[in-house]
């Protein structure tokens, strides 16, 4: 692009801007609050006391690391109660086997009955069977033992911790919530305004702060979820955004969606200069006017007031703006 260098010399052709309105989608500032896109539960799976506990809030987790400990004595004491259970029916076991191998070889001698020895094998089969459930009960409180470690549900964030060392929980009670999943952003939109909402709908989003002073570009959105249940008349729908990993789960942020469209005058920001507070445009004959501008959209500024269609606007001079900083 070609500046002029004096009053008197032609504009280039290219800083020459008819002024002409345009369709520019109305945008209403709605507050969203930072979600984690799945909160879990680590639980308990047996009762018993806490120990271990090895995270805090804010601590990060891989799915099936282990938080915390839940110990119960009786499950030990049963353990021990059925390895001496075992040790007794291998004792008896190696009794029969015995009695047995006797019978057989006085069965082949001619010296016992059948019965006799049908009776022996009896009682073997009895306590190998019996043997065999009891190591599969081992088995069962061994797991049930296993069972005391809790577990991460699915790699995270923990957002909360609900027990301490020494509690005493049930089985199923939470011990830690887990945000697992990217960060979203869910909004709550008037009813009013709900009928504009669509799944892939872009929409924007401001800076932290809840201002709507933005000292750069708007983030860019995109509807993911729309909940069809009123709530105190909002409906709320979910929005996936980049760039949400630092913020806090909880934290608002300002959305701007659209709500229809109108026509306007949009005019590029190289085209308006600001003197003192008041921002001017100057028209094809050098003449500078004063204009009111509105809000940032695609393209420029909205200019609400000063300009109408028709006019030519020209780039602003360079020598004007240092003769009017003089």
């Amino acid at each position: 692009m070609i500046l002029s260098l004096g009053s008197g010399e032609s504009l280039a052709q290219s800083d020459v801007l008819a002024v002409q309105p345009r369709a520019v989608e109305d945008r209403k500032a709605v507050f969203a609050t930072v979600e984690a896109a799945d909160t879990l539960h680590a639980r308990a799976r047996i009762g018993g006391t806490v120990g271990s506990l090895t995270v805090d809030d804010g601590a990060a987790v891989e799915e099936g690391e282990v938080i915390a400990v839940v110990g119960d004595p009786k499950l030990m004491l049963g353990l021990r109660s059925i390895d001496a259970r075992i040790n007794s029916l291998k004792a008896q076991l190696g009794q029969a086997q015995t009695e047995l191998n006797r019978s057989e070889q006085l069965f082949r001698q001619g010296v016992v009955a059948q019965a006799r020895l049908d009776q022996a094998r009896t009682a073997v089969q009895v306590l190998e069977r019996n043997l065999n459930a009891l190591q599969a009960e081992r088995s069962v409180a061994v797991q049930q033992a296993d069972e005391g470690q809790v577990l991460a549900p699915a790699s995270g964030r923990v957002l909360d911790v609900l027990v301490i060392n020494g509690s005493v929980v049930m089985p199923g009670e939470p011990i830690a919530l887990i945000a697992s999943g990217d960060y979203l952003l869910r909004m709550e939109v008037p009813e009013r305004h709900a009928r504009f909402i669509e799944l892939g709908e872009t929409v924007l989003v401001g800076d932290r702060g809840l201002t709507q002073e933005q000292s750069g570009a708007m983030r860019k959105g995109e509807v993911v979820k729309v909940y069809p249940l009123l709530r105190n008349g909002r409906v709320e729908a979910d929005v996936k955004v980049e760039g949400l990993g630092d913020y806090f789960i909880g934290e608002r942020a300002i959305v701007y969606i659209s709500t229809g469209s109108r026509e306007t005058i949009v005019l590029p920001t190289e085209y308006l200069t600001t003197r003192f507070g008041v921002t001017y445009a100057t028209l094809e004959n050098g003449r500078d006017v004063v204009v009111q501008t509105g809000n940032r959209v695609d393209g420029g500024i909205e200019i609400l007031s000063g300009l109408r269609p028709g006019d030519t606007v020209v780039m602003p001079q360079p020598q004007a703006l240092k003769g009017d900083a003089q």
